[in-house]
């Protein structure tokens, strides 16, 4: 296992208060996808980050 794989193992715990309404909203997305609501945070924000990078590569081609 190389050092990112190592790395991407551990898992960095963080505290992130959400309003009610976007808790029920993340609550039913993440049951209708079959993922906690832990899951599907961090699923969202993998989609994010890797839709971030295509667009900055495509940016830099331009």
């Amino acid at each position: 296992m190389d050092k990112l794989d190592k790395k991407d193992k551990e898992k960095k715990q963080l505290l992130l208060r959400l309003s009610p309404s976007l808790w029920e909203e993340l609550a039913g997305w993440a049951e209708d996808d079959f993922r906690s609501i832990n899951g599907q945070i961090e699923f969202l924000l993998n989609e994010c980050v890797k839709k971030r990078k295509r667009n900055k590569k495509i940016n830099s081609e331009d």
